[in-house]
């Protein structure tokens, strides 16, 4: 499974950006999405996810101001941040839980990365 993640950038307090990442696989069926998030010196934290069934959680930090989508048909996943703050500046990860047809068994996949930057 690869993934490609796009829409980072540079971008001033309260303003917004849109992050998506696709999947690339025809051996694998693509279960829940997320976006996770680090900057330098720190663990890498959850920032939003959404279950194959469409259920999305939020880490408190972002919760009322950024949403994650996905697109099942075309194994994408947005992440649209709104209100951004200068505290949200960290390199964006996509992840995906994926597993082959026809298996249980499930493995995670990460996207290289992809620099948000918040000036204030």
């Amino acid at each position: 499974v690869q993934l490609q993640a796009s829409g980072g950038g540079l971008v001033q307090a309260g303003g917004f950006l849109r992050l998506s990442c696709v999947a690339s696989t025809s051996s694998h069926k693509i279960l829940d999405m997320a976006w996770y998030r680090q900057v330098p010196g720190k663990e890498r934290e959850l920032v939003a996810e959404v279950t194959s069934g469409g259920m999305t959680n939020y880490a408190d930090s972002v919760a009322g101001r950024f949403v994650i989508s996905r697109d099942s048909a075309k194994k994408m996943v947005n992440l649209q941040m709104s209100s951004l703050k200068p505290e949200d500046t960290a390199t964006y990860y996509c992840n995906v839980r994926a597993s082959r047809w026809g298996r249980s068994y499930q493995n995670a996949y990460w996207g290289q990365g992809t620099q948000v930057t918040v000036s204030s």
